[in-house]
Formats: structure tokens, sequence, C-alpha cells
């Protein structure tokens, strides 16, 4: 199921890399024109140095030579990029999935859903990560190796718990009411799958982005921008943007993949198989089986030590 996860999810974003550009070519033009803005509010006197308003240093890094200004600005910037990044999110998946020529710039009820889901899986993996690195450091005091091991853990588990969770996203995109609750038991057996599968996939974002960063690198050298005209600020403004861009195409067709795999009728605009998702459908209830039995051993265990 793994396999079919990730070579599914990366078949999909290559098969429709052009209907991710045709679903989300005004948002990008947004996102383009925000962050260009703000490069331009943000360059210094003396040029960047390091290629983007996003990576320069906060100590008089800006043309005003306020620290606080920048910081304002960054997290203006980290808002804006965010918004715009689920807004081409949303507009990708409704593409795939419905086929509809949608308006091409629009926010509404359903951006809220998606924003209210986007931000209760970034509380609920913040808290599972902290909760877990807290159990691992107070567990390294008492037993080191196991410890550390949990430490190494971290990471992987609070993905997992997170990716059961994840389906309430293209859910929300598809105005479809799935519940935290259900995204978990939905998920049932395929746990391991999602969670390298969503490794995996950032891997390969991280790669992308490393090739973006150094074409722009390339580009700058070419050049010779340097400075802070507007070459350099455009420069500045294409690797926020072209970063989030990534991420939400590679992000977004990970997660309409897993869920054609708990929603049949959305399985075949996604490319799988109908023995893939009957494969999903078979773990699931294995897992819940097993569950059940498991239950049902601990109550029969209770009575026994009760008599």
């Amino acid at each position: 199921m793994l396999l079919v996860v990730v070579s599914r999810s990366l078949k999909l974003a290559r098969s429709r890399l052009g209907t991710f550009f045709t679903a989300g070519w005004a948002y990008m033009l947004v996102l383009l024109a925000v962050n260009l803005a703000i490069s331009v509010a943000m360059t210094p006197d003396t040029g960047f140095q390091t290629g983007s308003y996003m990576m320069e240093p906060f100590a008089g890094g800006d043309g005003a030579d306020d620290p606080d200004r920048a910081k304002a600005l960054r997290g203006l910037a980290v808002l804006a990029n965010l918004l715009a990044g689920f807004s081409i999110a949303i507009a990708y998946v409704r593409r795939i999935v419905t086929g509809r020529r949608e308006f091409f710039l629009a926010f509404g009820l359903r951006h809220v859903r998606v924003a209210w889901e986007l931000l209760l899986l970034g509380l609920l993996g913040t808290g599972i990560l902290m909760a877990l690195f807290f159990g691992a450091a107070f567990t390294t005091l008492i037993a080191p190796p196991v410890g550390a091991a949990l430490m190494i853990l971290c990471l992987p588990l609070s993905v997992m718990l997170v990716q059961r969770f994840s389906l309430v996203l293209p859910a929300a995109a598809l105005d479809d009411p799935l519940t935290l609750r259900e995204s978990w038991r939905l998920t049932a057996g395929l746990s391991w799958a999602l969670t390298i599968a969503a490794l995996a996939v950032l891997a390969v974002a991280g790669a992308a982005v490393g090739i973006w960063t150094l074409l722009l690198g390339l580009f700058d050298t070419a050049l010779a921008l340097g400075g802070s005209g507007p070459l350099a600020q455009v420069r500045s403004a294409l690797l926020p943007m072209g970063t989030m861009v990534i991420v939400t195409w590679l992000l977004s067709s990970l997660h309409v993949t897993a869920y054609g795999l708990v929603r049949e009728r959305v399985a075949r605009q996604v490319g799988l198989q109908q023995a893939e998702v009957e494969r999903a459908e078979r773990l699931r209830g294995e897992r819940q089986r097993a569950q059940a039995h498991r239950a049902v051993a601990a109550v029969r265990d209770i009575g026994r030590r009760r008599r």
C-alpha cells in the first residue's frame, strides 16, 4: 500500500501539473504580487545578502533599519503565502475531482472551513510533537538509550498521527462534512503507508525546492544581480513564492490520493484502480476487526479477574 500511495501521488502530481497551473494561476499571480511588494519594502540599502527577503537577517535587514518592521512584514508574508497556498490547493483538488471550471479567483466559506481544518491540524501536530518530545526527554533521564530512540521517532510518530486526521483537508475542499473522528476511522490500517508516503513526498518537495533555489542562484550569478535593483527584488520574491507553489502542488496531490482511497467516487479521478481501493478497504476492515477482538478480549479478561 505504501508504494501505491507514493507512486499514485507522484504520478498524479506529474500528470496533472497543467491542471495545477490552470486551476491556480490567478492565486499564483496574487502570491507573486504580495511577495514582490514585501520584497520591495524590505530591500536592504546594501542589497540582499541571502538572495531573498525571507532569509535576510533581522538586525538592519531592511531599508528602514527597523527589525520590528521587518518581523511584521515577514509575518505578513508567511500568512499571505499560506492563504494563497491553500487557495491554490482547493482550486486544484476541485478541478481534479469535479472537472468543473470555477471562477479563477474566489474566497468564501469553503476557504474558511479549509483554513480552520488546517489550523486545527497545525495545533494538533504541534501538541502531539511537543508531548512526544517531552515524553522522550523524560524517558532519557531514566533510560538514555530508549529516550534517544524515542527522540528519533518523535517526528515520524507525529506525522503518522496527523496524517490519520489529514483527510479533513481535501474533504473540506470538496464540501464533504468529514470529521476528524471519521478521518481517523477511515485511515485505519493505512497509518504507516500514509506516514512514509508523506515523508517521501516531503523529501521530493525539499529536493524540488533545492533545485528551484539553485536555479534562482544561477540566474542571480548569470545576471550579476546583487544590489537592490528591480531584478534582485523579483528574484527575492520568486524564492518564497516558488517554494509555496511546489509544496502545495505535491502535498495536495498526496492528500487527494489518500482521500481517493477512502472515497470510491474520487478514486477514478485521481488515477486509483479498483483493486487498490479494495485493498485499502480490506486493510481497514482487518484493523477494525483486530481492534474489536482486542476490546472483547479485554472485557473477558476483566470478567475473569472479578470472578
